[in-house]
């Protein structure tokens, strides 16, 4: 175990928010939570905050670190990381060493590997959580990202900070807190340098965008960002939970099909309506789907002339009668509804 540090601001702020973190999420003496770690700044400040406050709770501590072989030197990073972690007392620290695909960017697909390593490890180790680090400012970024690709309020909800298994503390903390933190704490970051690479959107949008807004604005644009994720949020839980209620009394799912009644589908508020047709296409596993292609199932009630199906990304919608029926080629899982 390395030296308590001196109780500063930054870290007061850390620990905090891990404690309210694991209270919130209802971890009890004896389980396991894990801290994903890159040894970046606002990853390695959760888990050293998660090393005081987890045993003062009787709460086991360890550690996962994804190596995405995207860098050369990747793994002496990854084994590096995973010794100052064993020296803040985390156990188990593992390293998880993936192959990442090229579906959807490499940062698409670096997620996707990671999330998967994740939740094999909490499975085999029986974890009750995993603990992301993701900051204030990296909320800040989702939010400006999703209003900018107009991705609807799903997207613009940012990052939940309870989401299964996984909790992210720090949404309330700026990546300078995080910083501050290890310096206080004496731990020494690894500084990634895709974090500088201007090729990724969410780069630009960190070195580039909030900066001038902040400069033509004011002050204060991450948290006003994160403040209306929040609201949002709040609104789209409401919206969804009626959704469901709505797609459970309308539709009906037959092997690869799902069928809309047009009466009920009518009835319902347009937000409703557009959330059961999403819900529809994210049962059929549709690869992607967008709000035009949304407002084109929608269009098969209000502008009904007896259109053609349409062809929408691996999913055929067509209207018989009295139904909406959107099929897919695929087999549905079990339990789909």
């Amino acid at each position: 175990m390395t030296e308590r540090p001196r109780l500063t601001p930054a870290i007061a702020d850390v620990r905090r928010a891990v404690r309210e973190s694991l209270e919130l999420a209802g971890v009890t003496k004896g389980q396991l939570v894990l801290v994903a770690c890159s040894g970046g700044p606002d990853s390695l400040a959760l888990a050293g905050a998660l090393a005081f406050e987890g045993p003062r709770a009787g709460i086991r501590v360890g550690s996962v670190i994804v190596d995405h072989q995207m860098q050369a030197g990747s793994a002496e990073v990854a084994a590096t990381t995973a010794e100052v972690l064993r020296g803040l007392g985390l156990d188990p620290v593992e390293v998880a060493t993936v192959e990442v695909g090229t579906v959807g960017g490499p940062e698409a697909a670096a997620r996707v590997a990671r999330y998967r390593a994740l939740d094999e490890a909490a499975a085999r180790l029986d974890a009750v959580a995993i603990l992301l680090g993701h900051t204030l400012d990296d909320q800040a970024e989702t939010v400006l990202l999703g209003l900018a690709r107009g991705s609807g309020a799903r997207s613009l909800n940012g990052m939940a900070m309870h989401s299964g298994r996984y909790l992210r503390p720090l949404l309330s903390v700026s990546r300078k807190t995080t910083q501050s933190f290890c310096a206080d704490s004496e731990l020494k970051p690894w500084l990634d340098p895709m974090n500088h690479d201007p090729r990724y959107a969410r780069v630009r949008v960190r070195l580039n965008l909030l900066p001038k807004l902040e400069q033509e604005i004011g002050p204060g644009i991450a948290e006003a960002l994160v403040r209306t994720a929040e609201q949002l949020r709040e609104d789209d839980e409401v919206l969804s939970r009626l959704a469901e209620a709505s797609y459970a009394d309308i539709v009906a799912t037959k092997s690869n099909a799902i069928h809309i009644d047009v009466a009920g589908f009518k009835a319902l508020p347009l937000a409703i309506r557009h959330r059961v047709v999403a819900r529809a296409l994210e049962v059929l596993e549709a690869p992607t789907f967008a709000r035009v292609h949304i407002l084109a199932v929608d269009e098969l009630v209000d502008r009904w002339h007896g259109q053609k199906p349409l062809t929408l990304p691996g999913v055929r919608v067509e209207r018989l009668g009295d139904s909406i029926t959107l099929k897919t080629t695929k087999t549905l899982k079990p339990g789909a509804c």
